[in-house]
């Protein structure tokens, strides 16, 4: 049994966030467009997750040209969308970057470079490691940490798979020596520390709970949907930090929020948590490093 199913308990520890804030806030934009499997690619259907098609395959073989109009309208035009939307209050976010995909789309990547954000690794392409065989996968992780070294002018410090990490995936991370945490993980509301052979590894956990996926999975069916239910876990979050300060990491994606009357939504909330005080709304990149230097392993 190697699982943890206690973590801090009754008593989290008082993260000290910058000014005391109650509650961090990140936003993760996953970038994916362009890296997801295809026919072009040399795959041997087109993907089709998180798109319009919602939470049941669409039993299309072999390629799938509106599965691939779905995709690139997220690179196309749902990314500039959110990114104004950012641009317009001044808040940082990170990119769950997929190195492929910020490889193929250069006026993003500059964008993204511009604006600041932290990029975190989301693999060489959309796939799924937990199906990789060990050198695949180490070969992979090389692959992407390369990309985006070339691409955005630094190497990544984070990393975060596609629906879950193999069970070689953080020891292969820890053994390549260079990144400061992983976001593989749904465990809790605070970053902790783990240790893989021996070597203390930071993790901050992420969140399939306030994330627009549910839009792709048919949970959500508007704007106002992913709105209230972001809502009311920055509203509980926020109040419960008087005592007890937590984060709280919001999932978006370019091909889902980036339509209009979704991005809607997300405009509603990014105006909500801007008439907060006491509120650090940061990238993920920060919280790490925030977390390191307060709580070293």
């Amino acid at each position: 049994m190697d699982r943890d199913l206690i973590g801090y308990g009754a008593n989290p520890p008082n993260p000290n966030w910058p000014g005391q804030a109650r509650l961090a806030v990140n936003f993760v934009l996953n970038f994916e467009e362009g890296s997801e499997p295809s026919v072009p690619d040399g795959d041997p259907a087109s993907e089709w997750g998180l798109t319009e098609y919602g939470g049941a395959s669409p039993g299309v073989v072999g390629r799938d040209l509106a599965a691939e109009g779905m995709f690139a309208y997220g690179a196309r035009a749902g990314f500039w969308r959110v990114l104004r939307l950012f641009q317009e209050r001044e808040l940082p976010m990170t990119i769950f970057g997929c190195a492929l995909a910020l490889e193929r789309n250069k006026p993003a990547a500059e964008a993204i470079k511009q604006a600041d954000y932290d990029v975190c690794c989301h693999g060489w392409r959309w796939e799924k490691h937990f199906e990789m065989t060990e050198a695949v996968e180490r070969e992979r992780i090389t692959r992407a940490i390369a990309s985006l070294q070339a691409t955005m002018g630094e190497r990544p410090l984070g990393w975060y798979c596609r629906s879950g990490p193999s069970v070689n995936t953080r020891r292969l991370l820890v053994e390549e020596g260079g990144f400061l945490y992983d976001s593989d993980a749904y465990d809790d509301d605070l970053p902790y520390w783990t240790k893989v052979g021996g070597t203390p590894h930071l993790v901050v956990p992420y969140s399939l709970s306030t994330n627009d996926s549910k839009f792709g999975r048919g949970v959500f069916g508007t704007g106002d949907d992913f709105f209230h239910y972001c809502r009311d876990a920055f509203d509980f979050l926020y109040a419960e930090g008087r005592a007890q300060p937590k984060m709280l990491s919001i999932g978006l994606h370019m091909r889902l929020i980036g339509h209009p009357a979704r991005a809607a939504g997300l405009q509603r909330l990014l105006d909500h948590v801007g008439r907060f005080d006491g509120v650090w709304v940061t990238r993920r990149l920060d919280i790490a490093r925030h977390w390191a230097a307060y709580f070293p392993a």
